[in-house]
């Protein structure tokens, strides 16, 4: 089984089926393809039909798509579990990781993660002002700060367990540290700061985050 990723250091929707394959247990080979390179496009082609990563080659199959991986690894592997068992914490999860994969355009746009700014490391721009992205972050000030006091009892993710919703946003809590979002002034009682926290401290993004810098510091 092989995963076809982007770059570590800035691929945000690489990170998000690597997270649920590490988590699940599932034994599988990294290609990386560099992002922004003169053959980048003619790279991800070799893999990927739709011309995008990430892409999960597996059963003589391309997977692509990270929110069809997600759905493909809860399947393979029930064991995990990937999706809260509780059936109202799950439909919920469902709709926050899709609306996480469908919507936040304009945080994903004006916070964009690339060379300039990378997800991992130390690196620290200030937030740009923009009305669209203040919209969004309170969006998602709301939804941490509801999910986790619905659901959230059961441990430090959003719905207590580990869950696909937390590999969706973990990108998003990259994001707001590198671009230093105040999540205080879009309606945060500290609840979003200490789950975003919690999600930039997990292992398997610390591992995540090491590969990446290790791998930028060889470039």
């Amino acid at each position: 089984m092989q995963l076809v990723i982007g770059n570590k250091a800035y691929s945000t929707w690489s990170l998000r089926p690597w997270l649920v394959l590490k988590r699940c247990g599932a034994a599988f080979e990294e290609i990386v393809v560099r992002l922004n390179a003169p053959d980048t496009a003619e790279r991800i082609a070799e893999h990927s039909p739709s011309g995008f990563v990430p892409a999960l080659k597996v059963d003589g199959e391309t997977i692509w798509d990270s929110m069809a991986i997600c759905v493909w690894a809860a399947e393979r592997h029930p064991e995990a579990p990937l999706w809260p068992r509780d059936a109202h914490a799950r439909w919920l999860a469902r709709s926050a990781a899709c609306e996480m994969h469908g919507g936040f355009s304009s945080l994903r746009t004006v916070c964009g993660m690339g060379p300039d700014h990378p997800m991992v490391g130390d690196s620290r721009s200030p937030a740009p002002q923009d009305a669209g992205l203040e919209k969004d972050v309170r969006r998602l000030v709301s939804l941490w700060r509801e999910m986790r006091a619905r659901f959230g009892a059961g441990g430090p993710h959003l719905f207590g367990e580990w869950s696909i919703p937390d590999a969706f946003f973990t990108p998003v809590a990259a994001r707001i540290r590198h671009f230093e979002i105040d999540l205080v002034a879009h309606g945060d009682d500290g609840t979003a700061q200490a789950y975003g926290d919690t999600l930039l401290a997990q292992p398997d993004f610390l591992q995540w985050e090491a590969e990446a810098m290790e791998d930028a510091a060889k470039a």
